[in-house]
């Protein structure tokens, strides 16, 4: 019994941790953004866009991000979202890193689809 609350604990405070991880590292103001012609850059994989995206969105594979940046304006403004959050937040810095300077992280792609409808 001690082993199944204690299991229960970690995860509940591995959630938590996550929650407030992905918040802090969330941007305040996306749909406003998005409303003055942001880009919304999904950088999951094609597979993963194939089973759903937002309308309208770019998709570049983190994994690509680095040799394809190229294809995207620097004087743009871009969200970056992807299947949790994660890698929303890699590619955010991947694109500061080579001098873009109006990137945002937009966290999950679901979630970023229900802040703009």
């Amino acid at each position: 019994m001690k082993s199944i609350l204690l299991l229960g604990a970690i995860v509940l405070a591995v959630y938590v941790i996550y929650r407030v991880y992905r918040y802090q590292t969330l941007d305040d103001g996306l749909d406003q953004l998005i409303r003055k012609g942001a880009v919304i850059l999904d950088v999951r994989t094609e597979n993963e866009y194939k089973t759903g995206h937002i309308e309208g969105s770019v998709n570049i594979s983190l994994g690509t991000l680095r040799e394809r940046y190229i294809e995207l304006n620097p004087e743009k403004t871009y969200i970056t979202v992807c299947s949790h959050g994660l890698r929303s937040v890699k590619a955010e810095n991947i694109l500061k890193d080579r001098g873009f300077k109006h990137v945002h992280n937009g966290g999950a792609w679901s979630d970023l689809q229900g802040v703009i409808e």
